[in-house]
């Protein structure tokens, strides 16, 4: 949410709230590393898609 209400890119706030060699940005880069990004990015696209669907079959 606090995206859209500020139209910051997600980068600028994740960097407004970690300081360099903290452990805020310790853990996010360990997330990275293992491609949850990519995951949820995978999962919201295929639950769209199935949404759409669903409205197509009623």
């Amino acid at each position: 949410s606090v995206v859209l209400e500020t139209g910051d890119h997600p980068a600028l706030l994740k960097d407004a709230v970690t300081t360099p060699a903290g452990c805020t940005i310790d853990g996010i880069l360990e997330l990275e590393e293992g491609k949850l990004r990519v995951t949820l990015i995978k999962a919201v696209v295929k639950a769209t898609h199935r949404a759409g669907e669903l409205i197509f079959e009623k």
